[in-house]
């Protein structure tokens, strides 16, 4: 007898060729089988190929890079992952006639696919916009790729419940149940992710850090950019263009340097002391005072005048007080008037910010004389080659104001002093 359905007549077929039952049964299921599985590839390969024509159209005719970013992350392509699902449920009841008891199985793992497959054009387009968002300028100072990844977290989290839930047939509400009880093991797996997820809240909320910063953790040895911020670990690409990764939480619990501010105010802090020896430093004498009058710095800045026997140096066509406020002048304060001078006189000082040439405290070593001023270069080789001119001006001037600096002894100072001994 003719029949119209293709399983009934393909079981004919193999009990006329002379097959048993249960064989046939089983032949005419795996082909069954086979058929939908064919549909289903099928499926995939028609709706990916409508989906991508489609959605190529229309970004070619749009100016708009969103829709790019879309295509790039295959949003809309992926979704094409649902057309084989769909088949494969509507068409297992005919190709598992034969074997009720698969149906379920087969129905539940396909409700499991359809998840996965729901999951992952989730996460896609939470990707998609945290791209858009990449392009805006507000991204340089508000980083949220935490957020996103606790995002993609929780969606990975609710499906992985639901797929639990429809594998082994339990209800959502007992598998959290289930999760409290062993929330302790949970907190010890997850502990890293927890801690860089408050982390994370906190430096993006604080504006503490991003992506481009230069940064400096002296206790961990960094110093260098900020490259990536993910939940739970910062990537660091130091100058040596060695990278170091160090837990998120790290940056909160620990202190660390932010150079933004420097870079973005333009101009860079050099504070950097020469050690005098104390034994060099007297009064200023006939010869020490000339120098005033000598350098060309002190021509066009200062002038000077008696006032009851004590010399007074003032700044030339200026309200200011007088540069020593008494005439008892020493070496080391003309030569700390002459590093002043010489500092505000170059380019790339900001004389707009403070320039200061001070003593520091006493600590052994001579005195310390630090110079205190801004350079308008920010960038490590010009800032260096600045601060490092300055200071070997500086240092070449000492002898001119009868002033040495103060130095450890060496083997060859030794040497000496012994040679000097034995020849007296």
């Amino acid at each position: 007898m003719l029949t119209h359905d293709p399983a009934i007549w393909l079981k004919d077929l193999l009990l006329n060729l002379g097959l048993g039952y249960r064989m046939a049964s089983v032949l005419s299921t795996a082909g069954l089988v086979l058929i939908v599985l064919l549909f289903a590839w099928l499926s995939n390969l028609i709706a990916k190929t409508i989906i991508r024509t489609i959605v190529i159209r229309v970004v070619k005719r749009t100016t708009s890079v969103w829709d790019d970013i879309f295509f790039e992350q295959k949003v809309f392509t992926r979704l094409s992952h649902l057309a084989p699902a769909l088949v494969i449920w509507l068409m297992a009841g005919w190709a598992l006639k034969d074997y009720p008891y698969w149906l379920t199985d087969v129905r539940r793992l396909t409700y499991g696919y359809m998840l996965v497959a729901g999951a992952v054009v989730i996460i896609s387009f939470i990707e998609s916009w945290y791209r858009i968002y990449l392009t805006l300028p507000i991204s340089k100072h508000r980083p949220i790729k935490g957020y996103v990844q606790i995002a993609k977290i929780i969606v990975v989290l609710i499906f992985s419940l639901l797929i639990f839930s429809v594998l082994f047939r339990k209800d959502v509400t007992t598998i959290i149940a289930g999760l409290g009880v062993m929330a302790s093991v949970i907190m010890l797996i997850f502990k890293d992710a927890i801690l860089g997820l408050i982390a994370s809240l906190q430096l993006s909320a604080n504006k503490m850090v991003k992506t481009g910063d230069w940064i400096t953790i002296p206790g961990r040895e960094i110093d260098g950019e900020v490259e990536d911020i993910t939940l739970t670990t910062v990537k660091i690409r130091n100058f040596d263009n060695t990278i170091l990764t160090v837990p998120t939480y790290s940056l909160v619990k620990e202190s660390f340097q932010n150079w933004i501010g420097m870079q973005e105010s333009g101009v860079r802090h050099i504070k950097r002391s020469i050690f005098i020896d104390m034994k060099s430093i007297k009064p200023a004498d006939t010869r020490v005072l000339e120098k005033t009058g000598k350098y060309a710095l002190f021509k066009d800045y200062f002038e000077r005048s008696e006032d009851g026997g004590k010399i007074l140096i003032r700044q030339k066509n200026s309200k200011k007080p007088d540069y020593f406020s008494t005439g008892d002048l020493t070496n080391l304060g003309i030569f700390r008037m002459y590093a002043e001078v010489y500092l505000r006189s170059l380019p790339l000082i900001d004389n707009t910010r403070p320039v200061i040439v001070r003593h520091r405290d006493l600590a052994g070593n001579g005195l310390p004389l630090q110079v205190y001023a801004f350079c308008s270069k920010t960038d490590l080789v010009s800032y260096e080659n600045v601060q490092s001119e300055i200071f070997e001006r500086l240092l070449a001037m000492l002898n001119e104001f009868d002033l040495k600096v103060y130095q450890q002894p060496t083997g060859d100072d030794v040497l000496s002093l012994s040679g000097n001994k034995m020849n007296n």
